[in-house]
């Protein structure tokens, strides 16, 4: 069964019509009005802490003694778990909220700033053994500026490692409520779902693209594809969600790539 504390740190998901962000996109991606609530979600839940945060750790593999910047680091669950494992993390956030929270986690003297994925970054050419992009780049129409910029602070031969939404999954999600209209499948799309986390709801906007013009951006800005994957869930969540893996046994929640920069 899933206890109570998790129930109440459950994100629930309801796609709405484009026109409930209408002429004001300020309304979305509020991560600043909802940090606490959407970390505490995070750390626990089925889909981040059980799914996307064990896979993009797999696929990291040994990072001992590797300097890794954390693209979007939310609260710094990624972080802290890269440095567990011995990595040097610096990260960075558009959401002040969310990096204080990081701060908090991972101590005064961690590497963090605040700063829009896609602007110019604050650090110098060549710079990181690797980057993480988690559950990020989605929020971005044009993925250009964000790639070169991550491109230009890894050294030579480094890895992104990137998760985004399953363009398969938004598709069918749009397919399911009726609306596939809104998403067709080979469009670059903005797509809006209002979350309730707890007594917070929020409206949360991303971006659909199909799979192919995710690897044009990528092979565009330098990058070279070593790894496409598809994970399931941690074999432990079987175990703390047996009702939402019952109901939902194949996952395609997300799609994950490693990047090498050539």
């Amino acid at each position: 069964m899933i206890s109570s504390e998790r129930q109440e740190h459950a994100i629930s998901s309801r796609l709405v019509s484009p026109s409930a962000v209408g002429a004001d996109p300020s309304k979305a991606n509020d991560y600043n009005g909802f940090a606490e609530a959407y970390a505490a979600a995070n750390d626990s839940n089925l889909v981040n802490a059980y799914y996307e945060r064990p896979a993009m750790l797999t696929l990291a593999g040994d990072v001992t003694g590797r300097r890794i910047l954390d693209a979007g680091c939310g609260s710094g669950s990624l972080s802290a778990a890269l440095r567990d494992r011995g990595a040097l993390v610096s990260g960075f956030d558009a959401s002040a909220g969310m990096v204080q929270l990081a701060r908090q986690r991972l101590g005064d003297g961690a590497d963090l700033r605040v700063t829009e994925l896609g602007s110019p970054l604050p650090y110098p050419d060549d710079t990181f053994d690797d980057a993480v992009a988690s559950l990020v780049l989605h929020y971005l129409e044009d993925w250009g500026p964000a790639l070169a910029e991550l491109r230009r602070v890894l050294k030579p031969g480094g890895r992104l490692i990137a998760s985004v939404d399953h363009p398969f999954a938004i598709n069918l999600i749009h397919r399911e409520a009726g609306r596939e209209a809104e998403c067709n499948y080979f469009d670059t799309t903005k797509w809006t779902v209002e979350w309730t986390i707890g007594d917070h709801t929020a409206l949360v906007s991303r971006w659909h693209r199909p799979l192919h013009e995710m690897i044009k951006a990528f092979t565009e800005a330098g990058f070279r594809i070593t790894v496409i994957s598809e994970p399931e869930p941690d074999p432990a969540a079987r175990e703390m969600f047996p009702e939402a893996i019952a109901a939902e046994p194949r996952f395609l929640c997300f799609l994950f790539f490693v990047l090498q920069a050539d």
